[in-house]
C-alpha cells in the first residue's frame, strides 16, 4: 500500500498563538503530501514500495542507485514529518514528567538547560532541518540533521523533533526562528515522547 499523510491529531487551529492555522494547513497539507507523493513515486515498483518508512530509511543502501537520493529526502521528510505531528498538543507544554524527565534531568542537569541546548542546536542548524532528542542506545542526547535526514542514518532513535525549515515558522516568525524555537515548548506533548523512550529503553 502507498505511503499516505496521517491526519492531524487536532484542529488546524489548535496550536495557536504558537503555530498558526495558516503555517498548519500549508505545512501538513502540502509539503508533507509532496513528500509522500513523491516518496511514493520513487518507491513505485520496488520491493520496498509498501515496506515501513523507517525500515527503508536504515536500509537505503540496498535501493536502486538512482531510488536513493529521492528517497532519502522525500520518505525521510514522510518520515520526519509523521513523528512531528503526533508530538505537538493544545494541552502540551509544561514540564516533562516521567521517564523523559529523568531521563532529560539525567543528561542534562535541568529541564531548562536542556531547552537551551536544544533551542541553541536548532538555532545553529545552518539552512534547513531537524533538531532532534534522539535515544542513541545507552540514553538521551541532542542532535541535528540537515534537509530530511533522519536520526536513524546515525542509528539513532528520535524521541522528540523540532522542523526548522523556513517553511515550519516563517508565515508566523519571519526569519525569527528563535523565537519559533522558544514558543513551540508550548505545544510539546510529553506523553507521546515518554511512549516512545519507552519503546526503546
Amino acid at each position: 500500500m502507498a505511503h499516505s499523510v496521517p491526519d492531524l491529531p487536532y484542529d488546524y487551529a489548535a496550536l495557536e498563538p504558537h503555530v498558526d492555522e495558516q503555517t498548519m494547513r500549508t505545512h501538513h497539507d502540502k509539503h508533507h503530501q509532496a513528500y509522500v507523493d513523491k516518496a511514493n513515486a520513487a518507491l513505485e515498483g520496488t520491493e520496498w514500495a509498501d515496506k515501513d518508512p523507517a525500515e527503508v530509511l536504515k536500509n537505503l543502501d540496498a535501493l536502486p542507485e538512482d531510488k536513493r537520493g529521492p528517497v532519502r529526502n522525500n520518505l525521510g521528510g514522510h518520515f520526519n514529518h509523521s513523528l512531528f505531528w503526533p508530538t505537538m498538543s493544545p494541552d502540551g507544554g509544561g514540564e516533562p514528567t516521567g521517564p523523559i524527565a529523568e531521563a532529560i534531568n539525567g543528561k542534562f542537569g535541568s529541564f531548562d538547560d536542556f531547552k537551551e541546548k536544544f533551542n541553541a542546536a536548532g538555532v545553529a542548524r545552518f539552512g534547513s532541518g531537524w533538531v532532534w532528542l534522539v535515544h542513541d542506545g545507552s540514553g538521551v542526547d541532542i542532535t541535528t540533521t540537515p534537509n530530511q535526514d533522519t536520526p536513524l542514518a546515525d542509528g539513532h532513535t528520535p524521541l522528540l523533533g523540532n522542523d526548522v525549515w523556513e517553511h515550519a515558522y516563517y508565515l508566523k516568525y519571519q526569519n525569527k526562528r528563535p523565537d519559533y524555537l522558544a514558543a513551540w515548548w508550548n505545544v510539546v506533548n510529553w506523553d507521546v515522547v515518554n511512549e516512545r523512550l519507552g519503546a526503546v529503553s
